[in-house]
């Protein structure tokens, strides 16, 4: 017969369980209940020893475990527990409760016979104590994702005071420091989560070859360098997670030999380029993630070696080949990820066998064919992606069997045919639909009488609709709607105004035939709009007012008029303003230049703008590109543009500013595109102040001002961003004065004065006749020098860089806009890719 537990531990646990409450929604693990509901101490019940989630010594009746773990535990853990009354205690689990942001409380030094502490999912805070480096018995720590710290001692302390840990997860704990080389030493190691904890500096290599390294996890460490060792056979790993990291260097084809791994996670990292032929012999992987690894080449047939995959994450890399059909026999996938390669041929009809898929993404590869018609058969499927491949054809009316979707992503394809919107009401759980990009038509029922799916992400664009669709009017969740190019015509319906205001964050109706709003409004009603876009359309009146959540606000190509609002000076979040191609009139307000530290575009051309560029460029501008072009603008160029130096495009064009050259703006370091033409500026062009001034410039158009004498020669050998020009040297006027010296930095470049020929026996390019302008030559992306209009001799207008025609100058300006929104500064990229 066992020993009945100690009163004064009995006592203990029944103040602790009274010192919380039983909350059901704090614990997340679906098995989880009270364990301490059943605990009383009348009746049978009254032995501690028999208590649910209470472990007691078979020989003295001390209580040595406590399991409350997802017990649905509210409340806080103060300095007088009765917790740490229970000193016998070895095992301590609370895990998956709420504690309330209490601190680990000091008193844990009296529990020293601790060999198993876990806290890990419970809502502690503050700095983890002192007070557990004392309890040197510690086999097990786990405090992982919580909002700890472990700074003041920090991880080289715990590391050297806990020498027998053979568990130690840390996970989401704010260590912010180095992982420590000692830490190396800890020859029992067997599990190690490091992961999401501000670590930095270089990972040490001799943690990887611990003998008893079993999971090790420290992913989601953005400054943690590092680099991958040589594997050797025998390795006790079985997990090995690094995603998002700033490791570098090669993926070691000796991962071939971590022959017992299961779950391996090396996504997002800037490897050198590599393929994936050391695959096969990893025959336990259960999770394979190599997303954003740099990897090249076929995905290697030894992949059907992998026969428990579950998971296979190989997206956003270079692999090209078909898809082989050994995926097909990997029958237990859930989720397949080959998105973002150059993946060619039809969708393997072996994929048909993956009948457990819930995640199929398929998208941004160079796929043919048609939709399969089994894809029906996909009953599990969560999330379809095929977005920007080559297919064609109709999408098959099989794809309604799927049932569970909640992304249907098919757009920027060549799906041809007509679809009825009411296709929608068969997608119950339908959050996104991407259909834009294609050559479908999409016919609008006014009849709908099944509930609506809730959409959160609606894109349209090219679809054919001819007017909105009536489905929109009971939409009260999106949160991205593009609508662009469906000939949409005559004013926004008042309906439209009144959906998803709560919720929208990016609009796009551009390219359409709209005139106006059909109910008038002092602000755009959607409160948490981030990116609008209503460009190419006849829209007119006063610019619509955003809300203060705007981030990009794109209007060009209309009829607006009026001026800028002054409201505008208030949108903290603005970072593109696109007005060009209006008739908007009146002053620049100060505001813009004010606003320059969160600004990135500012695109007012061809406008009546008038008065002075406002002085007002701060320090700290964040602007990269500027076009003030074909306005009635005066004054000087501002000063304060030297504030800018992140600015990469400047356009002043027919304009009437009256100033000199603005030297000045050479310090700008990635400026690229200047252009002065047409405007009055004069005097004489000195010579650069040294020979770094505008280092990256590629196009710069003086031509049509007053200025006099000629460009200095400095200025053609400083600019070096232009060094890759190749072709013909033009001849007559200025060109006809350099000698070859000016060109010794382009080996590219051919004809007089140079004593290199050209090959198609053209020496050099004429000089170009008066008038001729910017289109001397035709359109080209090769290199191009135009001088035009000659008076008196002297030269008012040069044009260098890679094309020189107004067509060029657009072409690069779109090409740097969409770069931009590339860089992850435009809202609807991220919202895509949720």
């Amino acid at each position: 017969m066992h020993p009945l537990c100690h009163d004064e531990e009995s006592h203990a646990l029944l103040q602790f369980k009274q010192s919380l409450a039983i909350n059901e929604s704090v614990s997340s693990d679906p098995s989880a209940y009270p364990k301490n509901a059943s605990w009383k101490v009348d009746g049978e019940s009254r032995d501690c020893c028999s208590w649910d989630g209470v472990e007691c010594d078979r020989d003295s009746g001390h209580v040595i475990g406590l399991d409350l773990s997802s017990s649905f535990l509210y409340g806080s853990i103060d300095s007088n527990s009765t917790l740490f009354h229970l000193v016998h205690l070895g095992r301590l689990n609370l895990a998956d409760n709420d504690f309330n942001n209490s601190e680990i409380p000091s008193e844990i030094r009296n529990l020293p016979r601790l060999f198993d502490l876990n806290l890990s999912f419970s809502v502690f805070s503050g700095q983890i104590p002192a007070e557990i480096l004392e309890l040197s018995k510690l086999v097990s720590l786990d405090l992982g994702a919580n909002s700890l710290k472990l700074q003041e001692p920090g991880l080289q302390h715990l590391v050297e005071a806990l020498t027998n840990l053979e568990v130690l997860h840390l996970s989401r704990v704010d260590i912010s420091a180095k992982v420590p080389q000692i830490m190396a030493n800890l020859s029992s190691l067997s599990s190690l989560f490091l992961s999401d904890c501000g670590l930095q500096g270089e990972f040490p290599l001799g943690i990887f070859q611990l003998p008893n390294l079993r999971f090790l996890s420290i992913r989601f460490n953005p400054y943690l360098t590092g680099y991958l060792p040589e594997f050797q056979s025998g390795s006790q790993l079985e997990l090995l997670w690094l995603a998002e990291t700033s490791f570098s260097g090669q993926l070691p084809s000796s991962l071939g030999n971590l022959t017992k791994l299961n779950s391996l996670d090396l996504s997002f990292h800037n490897f050198t380029s590599g393929t994936l032929d050391w695959l096969g012999n990893l025959t336990k992987l259960n999770l394979l993630s190599l997303t954003q690894t740099n990897s090249y080449g076929n995905i290697p047939s030894s992949i059907r070696n992998l026969t428990q995959l579950t998971y296979l994450y190989l997206a956003d890399n270079e692999l090209t080949g078909q898809i082989p059909s050994c995926i097909g026999n990997h029958t237990q996938l859930i989720k397949l990820y080959l998105g973002g390669n150059k993946l060619h041929g039809p969708i393997p009809s072996s994929i048909r066998n993956l009948t457990q898929l819930t995640d199929l993404y398929l998208g941004d590869n160079e796929l043919t064919g048609q939709i399969p018609s089994w894809i029906g058969n996909h009953t599990q499927l969560i999330k379809l992606h095929l977005n920007g491949n080559k297919l064609h054809g109709p999408i098959p009316g099989s794809i309604y069997r799927l049932q569970n979707l909640e992304k249907l992503e098919l757009a920027f394809n060549f799906f041809s045919g007509t679809l009825e919107l009411n296709f929608l009401l068969k997608f119950r759980n339908l959050v996104t639909l991407q259909l834009s990009g294609n050559n479908l038509s999409l016919l609008d029922s006014q009849n709908a009488t099944f509930p609506q799916p809730k959409l959160q992400l609606l894109t349209l664009a090219g679809c054919n609709l001819g007017t909105f669709p009536s489905l929109l009017r009971d939409q009260n969740h999106l949160e991205l709607l593009e609508l662009e190019q469906n000939k949409l015509e005559g004013h926004i319906p008042k309906w439209f105004m009144n959906m998803s205001t709560i919720t929208l964050k990016s609009l796009s109706l551009a390219d359409n035939f709209l005139t106006g709003f059909e109910q008038s409004f002092e602000v755009l009603p959607w409160n948490k709009l981030r990116s609008l876009d209503l460009h190419s359309n006849n829209l007119h009146g006063s610019l619509p007012t955003p809300p203060p959540s705007i981030f990009e606000y794109k209007v060009s190509n209309n009829k607006f008029t009026g001026e800028i609002p002054k409201v505008f000076c208030n949108l903290a979040s603005l970072s593109v303003l696109e007005l060009s191609n209006n008739n908007l009139s009146g002053k620049l307000p100060p505001c813009l230049g004010n606003k320059s530290s969160t600004i990135l575009v500012l695109s007012l051309g061809d406008n009546s703008f008038s008065g002075d560029i406002p002085e007002t460029f701060t320090s700290g501008c964040s602007l990269r590109f500027v076009d003030f072009s074909q306005n009635k603008l005066e004054g000087k160029i501002p000063r304060s543009l030297a504030n800018c130096a992140k600015l990469e495009i400047l356009n002043l064009e027919q304009n009437k500013i009256i100033d000199v050259f603005p030297s000045w703006l050479g310090i700008l370091p990635d400026l690229r595109v200047l252009i002065l033409r047409s405007n009055g500026l004069h005097g004489v062009i000195g010579k650069p102040r040294n020979n770094v001034d505008f280092p990256r410039v590629q196009i710069v158009d003086l031509s049509n001002n007053s200025f006099k004498g000629n460009l200095p020669l400095e200025y053609f050998r400083n600019w070096t961003a232009m060094k890759n020009i190749h072709g013909p040297i033009p001849r007559g006027n200025q060109f006809d004065t350099f000698d070859n010296t000016t060109f010794f930095a382009n080996p590219g470049l051919c004809g007089m004065p140079l004593s290199r020929k050209c090959e198609n026996g053209e020496d050099s390019l004429p000089a170009a006749k008066r008038d001729e302008g910017s289109a001397a030559y035709p359109l080209e992306f090769g290199w191009k020098v135009v001088v035009t209009g000659y008076a008196s001799g002297l030269v008012i207008g040069v044009i260098l860089g890679c094309v020189i025609d107004t067509r060029k100058y657009e072409w690069l300006v779109n090409n740097y806009i969409v770069r931009l929104q590339r860089t992850g500064q435009n809202l609807k990229t991220r919202l895509h890719r949720r």
